[in-house]
């Protein structure tokens, strides 16, 4: 149980961080572009977040199917 909510708080502070690829960076910089910044930061986010959140669900899966293998 204790590994479960580990894993989801460790979800959820992922995704409030905001990081920018040092192209991304230089195009946007100054500030005049603080909104298009901030949509850069959320769709970069965004993209982080779907592939970890496809490997924790097969994960899920695969303990899934073992545990019941195992009984």
């Amino acid at each position: 149980m204790k590994t479960v909510l580990f894993g989801i708080c460790f979800f959820f502070f992922g995704i409030s961080s905001y990081a920018q690829c040092a192209m991304c960076r230089a195009a946007l910089a100054g500030d005049a572009n603080v909104e298009k910044a901030k949509a850069v930061n959320d769709g970069i986010v965004f993209l982080m977040v779907v592939p970890y959140l496809l490997v924790a669900v097969i994960g899920y899966f695969v303990y899934q199917m073992r545990k019941n293998k195992t009984k």
